[in-house]
């Protein structure tokens, strides 16, 4: 036969799937629907190993899925928007239009090269006008039903990107995308209210058992729900501050009030003081701090007195207010009610400034000197200095003084979350235009849904400096308005490319849908997706706006699911030398050059292989030779060792008792090692996703075909039994290993083709074995072996084991105290 060439194979076997259709999927109730989805790249124009590890991992569960029956959705497309695409054009001078229509078309090329099973028929790229329609038609029904809204507000800029990002977009204070410092800037902006889903994207994530405790850990702490109290303060000479606190037992100890930097009180309550300057200085200087340093606990507190006062209501004392540099707008009201005795900020701001330190809980038993305190005591207790709540436990007294607050109209019980709004505005061309228009008479008037999409304008150019092109390309800009019909201008703001991501799941199931965004009958059948898979870093941004677009898009009558995946898996990274893949460093694997070299069967097999898929996988030259050597042992297997043996047999072929009469041991033993590896296989991909061990039984039958060759095809169902095994090898392999497998399929004679085949049938009864090898240990030590019959009854495995002579002899001079038996696997002798 002709020698392995998987260059010349995989292109082969890739057109004959392309042209039957083998992957193609639409709605079918009278089969079971699996959705798998890997999340889709940005098109930068070249895949990474990382893509290599996610897709190929979502092809195996896809292949592994067809096999069992289950009809599979299975697409791809791009997420093309956004600012690296833009960014990129700028520095090869090109429209990002270009840049990125050329990049899909090249890494389709690629993708399609590894040979991956997708429906190609479905796919879509985010930039495309027919898709991003239906993204402005949700904005606006979005703002119709009150979850879209504009305002002014202190938003995270990114001065090399010139637009804002999301709060979950700045990372350790810099632009997640090009690591600048990102800066404090006041500006009109466009939310999204997502925080009206907060108490259900938070217990809904107790439904999501199919997804990683870590993720669902990290979104329950970004969404940061607490139960509290609101309390009013009153202010000497007018008005109020209101504040969020959990811990209202300690009121009668808050001695001075803390404000945000961003607090729209601070211009007010400075305004004609004389410190006024000196805190407007400080207010700038602690706007552009990395909001994560500012909430640090080792941050050194710092503050500047107002030169206001407000009142304790609960105590009626005097409390001066000051700006001071930990406080977040973004938690709570961006007002602390400072109780220095039992919180540890307060207390190292009071001691820094002089201010007064008031313990109102003290250790049973224990009293505490405000003094002599070193830090802050935060722990439960006994309230003190509290008025009528002396004595009490400090919990007991919580509702107590809620009730009293309450019950006096100076507070009321709240639930507070860490989550904000999303800030969908971007001050960037490459984006979908937010389908609005300002008027001079009308305001802001939305855009008629029969004038969708407001299409982003690609004659324009791009600007060195990186600054969107939209304000000042008139025929975009100028635009009538839809009420009176006057001049208008348009929002040349565009959206988070989030935005696309947050549903590009559901245009799946009906991409070609041009008359509405879905197709509900296809929605209905597909939806949710079955299995995710991406990465980790994912876990906030993108996976929780999904959930909330779902959540909200089922609001609005579009769909009746609300959780969008229902299973996710989170793959490790693939690293080289010990550290992420990187051109900086020096350790990129080139996808393109490994498949020229190996071909994209031995890629794939070896990232399956490498490690568990939730682990990080560790790059390794031997590691991929060792992939390839098999896959080449597998061919000459096939085609050289087994030649004239083999037939086109259907993989665990059934055999009736008078032909297993007729089998050899070593064909009992090759039926039992066939049948046990289709199915430990099927539970390792089916439950546990554990590719690693499903190839390492795979690779154990390839070795004992090879070892007992000449025996196994002797007698007169001798080959019908190899070939039986060798289908199922190629069968079982087939999801990891695609193209080999089918082209040794199709050489054993059989006429149809792997893709579109069941998974084997195994018969349980054939995974008994003849024989088992049984451990005996004395005293915990092995001491010795016995080869008996499987299923020997206990009493007679003792006796063997005691008559084994080379445990008699560590037996000398002992008495046996106890003997225990594992059936089939291990006597233990306990002996003194």
């Amino acid at each position: 036969m002709a020698k392995y060439a998987p260059g010349e194979i995989e292109l082969k076997w890739q057109k004959i799937w392309a042209e039957g259709g083998d992957f193609h999927a639409g709605p079918d109730p009278s089969r079971p629907k699996y959705y798998v989805l890997e999340m889709f790249p940005y098109p930068s124009g070249r895949i990474h190993m990382g893509h290599v590890r996610n897709y190929s991992i979502g092809d195996v569960i896809a292949r592994f899925k067809r096999m069992r029956g289950y009809n599979v959705l299975h697409p791809m497309g791009w997420d093309a928007f956004g600012l690296p695409a833009e960014n990129a054009a700028i520095k090869h001078g090109l429209h990002p239009a270009k840049w990125t229509y050329d990049n899909i078309d090249a890494m389709r090329v690629q993708l399609s090269r590894l040979g991956y099973s997708y429906d190609w028929r479905r796919e879509i790229a985010t930039c495309h006008p027919k898709y991003y329609k239906w993204e402005q038609l949700f904005f606006l029904k979005l703002h119709e039903k009150g979850l879209v809204y504009r305002k002014l507000s202190p938003q995270n800029w990114c001065p090399s990107c010139h637009t804002v990002l999301a709060n979950e977009q700045v990372e350790d204070g810099r632009c997640w995308r090009c690591d600048s410092l990102v800066e404090q800037k006041d500006l009109e902006q466009w939310f999204l209210r997502i925080t009206a889903y907060a108490e259900e994207l938070l217990s809904d994530l107790d439904t999501l058992t199919g997804w990683p405790e870590r993720v669902a850990a990290m979104q329950r702490n970004w969404i940061g729900k607490s139960v509290g109290m609101e309390i009013d303060f009153e202010i000497e000479g007018g008005g109020t501050i209101r504040v969020f606190t959990t811990r209202q037992d300690t009121l009668y100890g808050a001695t001075f009030m803390s404000l945000a930097a961003e607090h729209p009180l601070v211009a007010r309550l400075t305004e004609g003081r004389p410190g006024q300057a000196e805190v407007a200085a400080f207010v700038d200087k602690v706007r552009n701090l990395d909001k994560i340093v500012r909430g640090a606990e080792d941050l050194e507190k710092e503050g500047v007195f107002t030169g206001a006062y407000c009142v304790n209501p609960a105590t009626g004392a005097r409390m001066p207010v000051y700006v001071a540099n930990f406080v977040l707008m973004g938690y709570g009201t961006g007002a602390v009610m400072a109780v220095p005795a039992h919180d540890q900020r307060d207390f190292e701001f009071a001691r820094k400034y002089g201010l007064p330190i008031k313990v109102v809980i003290e250790p049973e038993g224990e009293k505490l000197d405000p003094a002599a305190m070193a830090a802050a005591y935060a722990g439960a207790g006994v309230m003190t200095g509290s008025g009528a709540f002396d004595g009490l436990c400090n919990e007991d007294a919580k509702p107590r003084i809620a009730d009293d607050l309450e019950a006096r109209g100076q507070g009321k019980r709240t639930v507070n979350f860490r989550l904000r709004d999303w800030n969908i505005s971007r001050q960037r061309y490459w984006g979908a235009p937010i389908p609005f228009i300002y008027c001079e008479q009308c305001g802001v008037v939305a855009v008629p849904e029969k004038d969708l999409p407001v299409v982003l304008p690609t004659e324009v150019k791009n600007r060195a400096d990186g600054r969107s092109p939209l304000p000042d390309d008139a025929p975009f800009v100028n635009a009538a308005c839809p009420k009176c019909g006057g001049p208008g201008r348009r929002e040349t703001d565009t959206m988070d490319t989030f935005m696309e991501s947050s549903w590009y799941f559901l245009r799946y199931t009906a991409p070609r849908e041009d008359e509405r965004p879905f197709d509900p009958e296809a929605l209905a059948y597909f939806s949710p997706v079955d299995q995710y898979i991406g990465g980790i870093e994912h876990a906030i941004l993108h996976l929780l706006y999904s959930r909330f677009f779902v959540k909200a898009l089922r609001d609005l009558g579009y769909c009746k699911h609300a959780e969008p995946f229902a299973n996710l898996l989170t793959q490790g990274m693939v690293i080289k030398d010990g550290a992420k893949m990187s051109k900086s460093k020096g350790n990129v694997v080139d996808p393109d050059q490994m498949i020229a070299r190996y071909g994209a069967d031995t890629v794939r097999l070896f990232i399956l292989f490498a490690a568990p898929p939730e682990k990080d996988l560790e790059w390794s030259d031997s590691g991929i030779d060792g992939s390839a050597r098999f896959l080449g042992r597998l061919w000459r297997l096939v085609t050289e060792e087994l030649t004239g043996k083999l037939a086109p047999v259907k993989p665990c072929r059934a055999f009736t008792a008078s032909e297993l009469a007729e089998f050899s041991p070593s064909q009992k033993e090759l039926r039992r090692r066939e049948h046990a590896t289709v199915d430990k296989a099927a539970r390792d991909i089916e439950n546990r996703f554990q590719f690693n061990t499903a190839i390492a039984s795979v690779m154990e039958l390839v070795n004992y075909l090879f070892a007992n060759q000449e025996t196994l095809a002797k007698g007169p169902y001798g080959k019908t039994a190899l070939s039986s095994a060798v289908s199922s090898i190629l069968a079982v392999l087939s999801p990891m290993a695609p193209h080999i497998c089918e082209e040794l399929w199709r050489q054993l004679g059989h006429k149809t083709r792997l893709a579109v085949e069941p998974w084997p049938d195994i018969d349980p009864s054939a995974l008994a074995a003849d024989e088992v090898t049984v451990v005996v240990q004395v005293n915990g030590k092995l001491r010795g072996k016995l080869t008996v019959a499987a299923g020997t009854p206990g009493e007679e495995l003792q006796k063997a084991a005691l008559a084994e002579p080379a445990v008699a002899k560590h037996l000398e001079g002992k008495t046996v105290k106890k003997i225990i038996v594992v059936k089939d696997k291990l006597v233990n002798i306990a002996a003194a």
